[in-house]
């Protein structure tokens, strides 16, 4: 079995491997800072869970970051650019703002002012979902279309050492042994890895298409035939055609592109609702922080690096569309294991398994989803149209999943109801997906 697999671990080996698992660390640490823990921090606290639910939407900044996104496309920084380059400079400028982002939310108490901490949670979100735009840009750009199946999965192995192991389960230990807010403040000091590795890494070298780049010098010598306008806004419009709309138009020019978007929509909505409501389902069931912390955090860890690992695998083997049909199919099956804990009750074993099935599945779902977003960006328009798709992604698992509270609610708390649900939910996309493996294979945008 493992010489089987060696020719396709071989490409873990490569160097740019480590830096993007450090890039991953930095990207995944606020995760928890925002999502998990947070909904645990403010239970502790007494906080509804309807109103638990409702702090997702403090998350939208990581599925609008393809508002601003094209900035970090074409907009030089002061200093950091012309130093580090385009994507380094905008990443090291990101972590230094996330730390210090942090850092204020560490300072903040749900008891004191619920809508102060909310604005402490925006601030992170906004801050973090522009440094994903840097990174995923970062990640693209290094690498080849197949080596986007490993590079995606030594991402998520970082994201996950960062969010589930040491924003996560380290977070959990940190707040039962010092309490939640000096908890936040030394995590803050974990954006530091992804800050080192970005100034020991080579800045990437691209070369836009040919065929893109004729197609904004055919729109720009049209622009200048508008004589009616002056030059200056001339050209504050040719700049605004390059940023914005020259990536979206590109995009919308391919063939089935609107079930495309569709299919990215709908994807996660199981693992969305799944996901914002299962630490609030730990603690209901009378799990303490630390063995929500070693089941949930340690042993799910374990678990879903598994699953990152062959999910790169998976899609080197079976290509990336196939290997996104089956891992989906996998992740909604391994969604009724909850149901399954929630009938046993307070079974350590029964969570032990359910945490870590539905942990291996996420691992194989991601890796195929990313590197499929990866493969969909033309290298003209990187940061702007993977962040557009991540976004669309990002918006249904965060705007759908603020209304997990009032779902539980309204079954009245009835938590097997609730996981049957969400797999039935997790299994929308996958028509769409046999539609695109039929119809529109993908094809290389370099």
């Amino acid at each position: 079995m493992i010489s089987r697999l060696t020719p396709w671990l071989e490409a873990y080996r490569d160097r740019r491997m480590l830096t993007l698992l450090a890039l991953g660390f930095s990207s995944g640490l606020p995760a928890p800072l925002v999502f998990s823990n947070l909904s645990i921090w403010l239970r502790d606290e007494g906080v509804s869970r309807s109103d638990i639910g409702l702090f997702a939407l403090a998350a939208t900044p990581y599925a609008i970051n393809f508002l601003w996104a094209p900035l970090i496309d074409r907009l030089r920084l002061p200093w950091l650019t012309a130093r580090f380059g385009r994507r380094r400079g905008w990443a090291l400028m990101t972590q230094s703002l996330l730390i210090l982002a942090i850092i204020l939310l560490s300072y903040t108490n749900p008891s004191e002012g619920l809508w102060l901490m909310a604005a402490a949670v925006l601030f992170v979100t906004f801050i973090s979902a522009t440094q994903d735009i840097v990174i995923d840009a970062y990640r693209i750009e290094i690498l080849e279309l197949h080596q986007y199946g490993s590079g995606s999965a030594a991402g998520i192995w970082g994201w996950h050492l960062g969010g589930t192991l040491v924003g996560g389960a380290g977070g959990l230990y940190l707040a039962e042994a010092f309490g939640w807010n000096a908890a936040y403040l030394l995590l803050s000091v974990g954006v530091l890895i992804g800050m080192m590795a970005v100034l020991m890494s080579p800045e990437p070298k691209v070369m836009p298409p040919a065929e893109t780049l004729a197609e904004e010098q055919r729109a720009l010598a049209l622009l200048e035939r508008w004589t009616f306008l002056p030059e200056i806004p001339r050209r504050i419009v040719g700049w605004f055609y390059l940023t914005i709309a020259a990536p979206l138009l590109e995009f919308t020019r391919r063939k089935g592109w609107l079930l495309i978007l569709i299919f990215i929509f709908v994807f996660k909505l199981g693992d969305a609702l799944l996901g914002r409501m299962s630490g609030v389902f730990y603690r209901e069931l009378g799990f303490s922080l630390s063995e929500i912390a070693e089941v949930a955090k340690v042993y799910g860890l374990t678990a879903n690096l598994i699953g990152i690992v062959l999910g790169g695998v998976l899609v080197a083997k079976i290509g990336i569309l196939k290997a996104l049909f089956l891992s989906g199919l996998a992740t909604a099956a391994t969604n009724l294991t909850y149901s399954w804990l929630a009938l046993s009750g307070q079974s350590t074993e029964v969570f032990i398994f359910a945490v870590a099935s539905d942990n291996f599945t996420t691992g194989l779902v991601t890796v195929a989803l990313v590197a499929y977003l990866s493969s969909l960006c033309n290298s003209a328009y990187t940061a702007t149209q993977y962040a557009l798709l991540a976004s669309l992604a990002n918006l249904a698992r965060i705007w759908f999943s603020a209304t997990s509270g009032f779902m539980v609610d309204a079954l009245d708390g009835d938590w097997a109801v609730f996981f049957l649900l969400c797999a039935v939910i997790a299994l929308v996309g996958l028509p769409l997906l046999l539609m695109i493996m039929r119809r529109y294979p993908i094809r290389t945008l370099s």
